[in-house]
């Protein structure tokens, strides 16, 4: 019998439009200022994301949905820094336009309900909550300021 799995979910609301949103959730050069130094991706379907949004975690994921402005789906590889698993591990970032901006919804899942990933879980959920504050700053701010 397979044990359940628990999943974490995330909102934000970013004053900034979704192509903003979009280009700090997807390329590199705006990647690593937000999420983790060094964090990594190839912004397409059947691309390449990979970073740690905790700084312990190393996480590598395929993205397996990747619509611009409006969703990226993130499957997760096998890493050396979290428990076994036989069920994949998935975060979804679902991008809605709310004038005046932009609603970002992350929804993890997949994590076994077991004593080995109680904390993991946790270092998960923290850490996405955290990246995704960082996120709505480096937008607002940062990117936004260079638009002007």
């Amino acid at each position: 019998m397979r044990d359940r799995a628990r999943g974490y979910a995330h909102r934000v609301d970013i004053a900034a439009d979704t192509a903003e949103v979009w280009s700090a959730l997807t390329e590199a050069e705006h990647l690593g200022r937000w999420c983790s130094p060094g964090a990594q991706i190839r912004g397409q379907k059947g691309g390449l994301f990979r970073a740690s949004v905790d700084r312990v975690i190393e996480l590598e994921a395929h993205i397996d949905i990747f619509e611009p402005s409006r969703r990226l789906r993130l499957i997760y590889l096998p890493s050396k820094s979290l428990p076994p698993t036989d069920d994949p591990l998935v975060d979804d970032f679902i991008l809605d336009a709310k004038e005046p901006g932009t609603i970002l919804r992350l929804l993890g899942s997949g994590i076994p309900a077991t004593e080995e990933w109680n904390k993991p879980y946790l270092r998960l959920r923290l850490g996405w909550q955290q990246a995704m504050t960082r996120l709505k700053v480096f937008a607002e701010k940062q990117l936004r300021s260079k638009a002007s």
